[in-house]
């Protein structure tokens, strides 16, 4: 089984390259500056109202959805606010330098508009699976609203997020991160690694199950209540650990901006390389452009496309522009990041514990835990909608078997074939979410006009 996840472990480590190169980037980056030109900053424009529809100002019952605007903001969050934003964020600055965090702060403020267009194109052309229910997704939304050559992409689509919605590099940080905080000082990590491994995986395997095989609704219950609890207590521990190295966040916070127009601190002038690692975390931290999000706010109860959009739009601001930031002052200011040795989740504790002895680390564990364990259950739900677009929505229950036994992959493969396998299939899922929303982008104009005069009147 090793010689075959380390074969594996080679070939996405390839595959990454071709993946993400050129093409790709003027994809999600190109395709964001086209839309934000193109909605002529419409997003931006009503952000407040946004905030106004997540509140819940516009909400109606009688609307068609499983889920409120709050529970789909939340139940992507909670696929998103996570690994992505802690233990990414730290990979990010490993491989990239303090300029990757700047590339993210670009990618996430084109991703508003992104995700506004995505999103809102999920209601707009929400369809029927196999049992009659409806459902939203860029695969519905390429077969509602494109002429049937391109129907392919739809499959295409969600033969990637099989893989791509996974939740292996969630499995694999927790196992991480409880051995570095409470097993490892006590000892008990030795030569039975592996099987204490193996075993805190299907510890995850087992509270996964509890809450996937309950469905959508139990996923954006727990979502809903967690998330915001969680984003408050690490926001607050990153606080004080930014004001007890006050002196150098100012100093950090700079040295993002030069080092993304310069790539001095890693990669040694390729400017080029900082770009696509910030592109590559920004797409792991917030999933704008990548397709994922449009499944949750495909669910939500709302007969108005545009409302959706709005509300999608604010997941960039909370997850890159807010919390990933957070995380980069942190480890930068802390300097853990120049010591080397150490990447994710690991490099990130190493800075709680340096500015917060004793405890720093314990601080971190508990919102890691619940993040990394409602990425799980998020991620759950938007693998299953892409199975049982392609076997079944009848079928769509097998796919939670699969799930979780992939969990126990994930707890004993190494990090860098785990990051690589999700950027992959990240990227091939982009391909057909970008070409489909630049294609349909004149629908969502149309129907923002029609939207905002109804409600001007």
């Amino acid at each position: 089984m090793f010689e075959l996840l380390q074969s594996l472990e080679n070939f996405f480590n390839a595959a990454v390259g071709y993946v993400w190169g050129m093409p790709l980037l003027i994809l999600l980056l190109g395709g964001g500056l086209f839309f934000t030109i193109y909605a002529r900053f419409l997003p931006f424009r009503y952000f407040k109202h946004g905030i106004d529809v997540l509140r819940g100002k516009y909400d109606n019952p009688e609307e068609k959805g499983e889920i409120s605007h709050f529970q789909a903001l939340s139940g992507h969050l909670a696929a998103t606010v996570g690994m992505g934003n802690i233990s990414g964020v730290a990979l990010a600055i490993v491989a990239g330098g303090p300029g990757a965090i700047f590339w993210m702060w670009i990618s996430a403020l084109l991703g508003i508009t992104t995700k506004f267009f995505t999103c809102s194109l999920a209601v707009m052309y929400r369809g029927r699976d196999s049992q009659g229910d409806l459902q939203g997704g860029p695969m519905y939304v390429i077969r509602e609203g494109m002429p049937k050559i391109w129907k392919p992409l739809a499959a295409f689509f969600c033969i990637a997020g099989l893989f791509g919605a996974t939740p292996i590099f969630q499995a694999n940080q927790i196992v991480q991160v409880t051995k570095d905080v409470l097993l490892r000082p006590m000892g008990l990590v030795g030569e039975n690694e592996l099987m204490i491994n193996i075993i805190i995986g299907l510890i995850i395997t087992f509270f996964t199950a509890l809450v996937i095989f309950g469905g959508i609704k139990r996923i954006a219950d727990v979502a809903s209540k967690l998330v915001p609890a969680m984003v408050v207590i690490y926001g607050f521990s990153v606080l004080i650990i930014m004001m007890i190295n006050a002196d150098a966040v100012i100093t950090n916070f700079l040295l993002i901006f030069e080092d993304a127009f310069t790539a001095n601190a890693v990669l040694g002038g390729a400017v080029g390389a900082v770009i696509i690692e910030g592109a590559k975390r920004a797409a792991f931290s917030n999933e704008a452009g990548i397709g994922t999000a449009p499944m949750m706010h495909g669910a939500a109860k709302t007969d108005e496309p545009i409302r959706e959009g709005l509300v999608a739009m604010l997941g960039p601001v909370i997850d890159t522009l807010i919390v990933c930031t957070m995380t980069g002052l942190c480890i930068l200011s802390t300097g853990v990041w120049q010591t080397g040795g150490q990447d994710g989740i690991s490099l990130t504790a190493q800075a709680f514990d340096q500015s917060i002895p004793v405890v720093g680390s314990y601080i971190l564990f508990i919102p890691v835990l619940i993040f990394a364990f409602t990425t799980v259950f998020g991620m759950a739900y938007y693998g299953k909608k892409c199975f049982s677009f392609l076997f079944g929505a009848e079928n769509g229950h097998y796919f939670n078997y699969w799930y979780v036994a992939i969990i126990v992959i994930g707890s004993v493969w190494s990090l860098n074939g785990v990051v690589n396998l999700i950027f992959v299939m990240y990227g091939l899922m982009a391909i057909p979410t970008m070409i489909s929303a630049i294609y349909l982008s004149p629908k969502v104009i149309k129907e923002a006009k029609r939207y905002f005069s109804s409600l001007n009147e």
